[in-house]
């Protein structure tokens, strides 16, 4: 009956042990403060497979979006980054972006092209998310049928841009999809 016993435990501890073994790619992140720079763990798919440039700030406020004409002969409406190139930005006059009071909550210090982020948690009804270090945002309610398909936990990666065109607002943009959407900085 002992010899079982050992032998079940024995068994139970060699299935376990793979449980446990470390996934490709976390020992690079081991370590480092949250939200510091790094290399991703695995390469993204859109816009050549690198992060985008942030958006430079446009000079006319009537400026329309502009949108990239496919192949076929249609036009991709969708707010997104090809070969570095930011489609479907909002006019920057557009009194939907308008805040009278910018940054409510301070400003988020670490964005741009060298930060890669995952989202730690996600509240769809709420369209929020938070990143590591509890830094959450808001995503602006008439643009979360853009990014209500994202798969927030899955691991993609994320990089967050400072809206030249509308004071606080960030966009924050998704390597995989090369789909970006608005967002507030809501604190930690």
């Amino acid at each position: 009956m002992r010899t079982r016993t050992a032998l079940l435990f024995a068994l139970g501890a060699f299935l376990a042990v793979p449980a446990y073994a470390q996934h490709p790619g976390e020992a690079e992140h081991e370590g480092q403060p949250q939200g510091a720079p790094h290399e991703q763990a695995r390469p993204p798919q859109a816009n050549g497979g690198h992060p985008p440039p942030p958006p430079a700030a446009r000079s006319n406020p009537k400026e329309k979006p502009e949108y990239e004409k496919l192949n076929n002969g249609k036009q991709d409406k969708t707010p997104h980054v090809s070969n570095d190139h930011w489609y479907g930005r909002p006019a920057p006059n557009d009194k939907r972006y308008h805040l009278d009071h910018p940054f409510p909550h301070g400003h988020f210090e670490k964005f741009g092209a060298e930060y890669h982020y995952n989202v730690v948690r996600v509240d769809v009804g709420a369209h929020r998310f938070w990143l590591p270090g509890g830094f959450y945002f808001e995503v602006a309610s008439w643009e979360w049928a853009t990014c209500a398909n994202w798969c927030w936990n899955c691991g993609d990666d994320f990089v967050i841009y400072e809206d030249p065109d509308h004071p606080g607002w960030y966009l924050v943009y998704n390597l995989q999809t090369g789909q970006y959407v608005h967002v507030q900085y809501l604190g930690t």
